[in-house]
């Protein structure tokens, strides 16, 4: 098994793998991220997956073009973010909840539209529907070994690198990014200084939007080529959990989603061993949750520890007023 594990982690394939599994990750993991900074927990990244990924097969096959069937696509998730934003903050309804009934509305929608557009069942097997397109870096291509990694990428893959820093540019340089956190952080304070809460929150969303969009188009129309029932399994869910162990930054994201890249990489070439299947497939999930746990409990002793220690360095302080008081009044009373 050793020698097996040498060979996976040394080969090409295998870290090429891990950069295309990671990208739909991480892109929806980033959207979880600006979303929750902004003070609202985005359930509803499921859901706008896999609306993106079935809009962006059936436009894509109807237009002939794959770059229509991504804006499509883009379009349909952000809806389902502004949908989840309307809920959530005009009728104030528990966000969670409505995120999760988006879902349950996608999962089956999905398969309905699609049902009643083509006559197919859970896979869209009879649209002609494009790819994306997979880009050769010149020069990089050429260079052994590692060029057989980045260079070759589905151009989501690309982008999903430039989102990381757009991302950490808008929540760390510019005014809207400090607005975002001054809301997340705290709504009244941050309509006292004179900030418009709900329109950053639908900011925040709709950005959510389109990195969800751009990762269920990427699933249906660069990961595969087409749509099947369920094809997001899971992701947007993982999402929200790895937001949290990326500590609320876009860098951050980044290690939260190779947790999962390397681990569906791996799962990939463990078929080859006869482990399970089933076992398998809940690997990437598993080991996500585990590192989610880790992170969280990590996180927890530290705060622990650092209110213990607030807590004696104000004892003690206390504790040397309380004594340099009673000095004073012994000195003022001729004790």
């Amino acid at each position: 098994m050793i020698h097996f594990l040498i060979s996976v982690f040394g080969s090409s394939n295998y870290w090429y793998i891990v950069f295309r599994s990671t990208a739909p990750i991480l892109l929806v993991t980033l959207g979880a991220v600006i979303s929750e900074q902004a003070g609202i927990s985005n359930m509803a990244l499921e859901g706008a997956m896999l609306w993106a990924a079935l809009v962006g097969v059936i436009v894509s096959a109807a237009t002939g073009s794959a770059w229509m069937g991504l804006a499509a696509g883009i379009l349909a998730s952000i809806l389902v973010c502004v949908t989840l934003w309307y809920f959530a903050l005009k009728l104030e309804a528990n966000a969670v909840l409505v995120g999760v009934a988006l879902n349950l509305v996608a999962h089956g929608g999905t398969v309905f539209v699609l049902y009643s557009l083509t006559g197919d069942k859970g896979i869209s097997s009879s649209l002609a529907s494009k790819t994306l397109p997979f880009i050769k870096i010149p020069l990089i291509q050429d260079i052994p070994w590692l060029g057989k990694i980045i260079s070759g990428q589905n151009i989501v893959v690309y982008i999903s690198i430039i989102a990381v820093v757009v991302l950490n540019l808008i929540l760390n340089k510019y005014t809207i990014g400090r607005r975002i956190k001054a809301t997340g952080a705290n709504v009244e304070a941050a309509r006292s200084a004179g900030i418009n809460p709900d329109r950053v929150k639908l900011f925040a969303l709709v950005i959510a939007g389109v990195l969800a969009g751009f990762a269920g188009c990427f699933l249906s129309m660069g990961y595969t080529s087409n749509f099947t029932s369920g094809i997001a399994a899971g992701r947007g869910y993982v999402a929200n959990a790895a937001q949290v162990v990326a500590g609320g930054t876009a860098v951050g994201a980044i290690f939260a989603a190779l947790i999962f890249g390397l681990t569906d990489a791996l799962a990939t070439f463990l078929q080859n061993v006869g482990m399970p299947p089933e076992l398998i497939q809940a690997l990437p999930y598993a080991v996500t949750i585990l590192g989610f746990i880790v992170v969280t409990l990590s996180r927890d002793r530290r705060e622990a520890a650092r209110k213990r220690a607030l807590f004696s360095g104000g004892a003690a302080s206390g504790g040397a007023g309380d004594g340099g008081t009673a000095k004073k009044q012994a000195e003022g009373t001729g004790a």
